[in-house]
């Protein structure tokens, strides 16, 4: 028997989507104020770095999960998968902020590398402020980055070739 905390993903419920939009706000909203303060710039509505829209539109279009740790919601992850193309999309990844740096967000892309072990790649995109992100993807995660967007939103996009 372990005493390591236990990380598993569970299919967003509909009575919990509100939620998930105002944790998904928030875990954003903390990068954001970390990195610029208070006097930020990159908000897309009324003071939130992601709108309801974009998390709504990701939801809608992708298969939503709430990050559990020993059965509590501590984040969550929306993918998009292209079953003929056998690509998949990370759409959102959030972990709370009061969990930061314990391993969640890892395991629970771990977790989705196995629930879609056809995937043959990966992409996902993060704002070049997000400092601890760009680390996340790159250097625990496998990820690299291909491309910087930088015109419109200036993101970095990444991608993981998997290996077979």
């Amino acid at each position: 028997m372990s005493n390591q905390p236990q990380v598993t993903l569970a299919p967003l419920e509909p009575n919990d989507k509100e939620q998930f939009i105002l944790d998904n706000q928030w875990a954003f909203k903390y990068g954001a104020t970390e990195e610029f303060g208070v006097r930020d710039n990159h908000f897309e509505e009324d003071g939130e770095i992601i709108s309801r829209d974009t998390i709504e539109q990701s939801i809608n279009n992708g298969k939503a999960y709430r990050i559990l740790l020993d059965g509590e919601k501590v984040g969550g992850v929306v993918v998009s998968i292209d079953e003929a193309f056998l690509r998949g999309e990370l759409e959102l990844l959030f972990v709370k902020p009061d969990v930061h740096s314990k391993g969640i967000g890892y395991a629970a892309w771990c977790l989705i590398e196995k629930m879609y072990p056809e995937i043959i790649v990966w992409e996902t995109c993060t704002p070049y402020f997000e400092k601890r992100n760009i680390h996340f993807y790159v250097n625990k995660c496998g990820f690299h980055i291909v491309e910087f967007m930088w015109k419109d939103d200036e993101m970095f996009r990444f991608q993981k070739v998997m290996s077979r």
